[in-house]
């Protein structure tokens, strides 16, 4: 069998690999095996394609990576940030842990700065980690 033979089979095998996964990697090494292939097509002997075909894929998994790193959008802000809660009762005075009311339900809150609140007073949420509220006295 040719050796451009083998070259193209391994390109359609990673290619047809890659619909199943979607990751674009095997995608990049489909394409750098079908550029063995070409230089295999042209007779350039067996390490030309595979040094052709390792370019290739090197920079193609280089680029695949700085398009994902490209495509990752900083994390956007809680649209809770800024709001109002009002201050129920404490959990745990001395870890900063209460229970607030936020939207006419019972949040968890960790409170930051001062300790002596009262019941009713307005805080403002400063971030959201999971389902816990990042409050304090200031707005942020």
């Amino acid at each position: 069998m040719e050796t451009y033979l083998v070259w193209l089979a391994a390109g359609f095998v990673l290619v047809i690999a890659e619909l199943v996964t979607g990751t674009f990697f095997l995608l990049v090494l489909g394409v750098a095996a079908f550029a063995g292939s070409a230089t295999a097509w042209f007779g350039l002997g067996f390490w030309v394609e595979a040094l052709c075909a390792a370019v290739v894929g090197v920079a193609g998994v280089f680029w695949v990576r700085h398009q994902r790193k490209a495509m990752q959008r900083p994390d956007m802000p809680s649209l809770d940030v800024g709001q109002t809660v009002a201050f129920d009762a404490w959990i745990s005075r001395e870890q900063g842990v209460a229970r607030v009311k936020y939207r006419n339900t019972q949040w968890d809150a960790e409170v930051e700065g001062a300790r002596e609140l009262d019941q009713g007073q307005v805080l403002f949420i400063h971030a959201v980690q999971g389902n816990t509220l990042k409050v304090a006295i200031d707005r942020p």
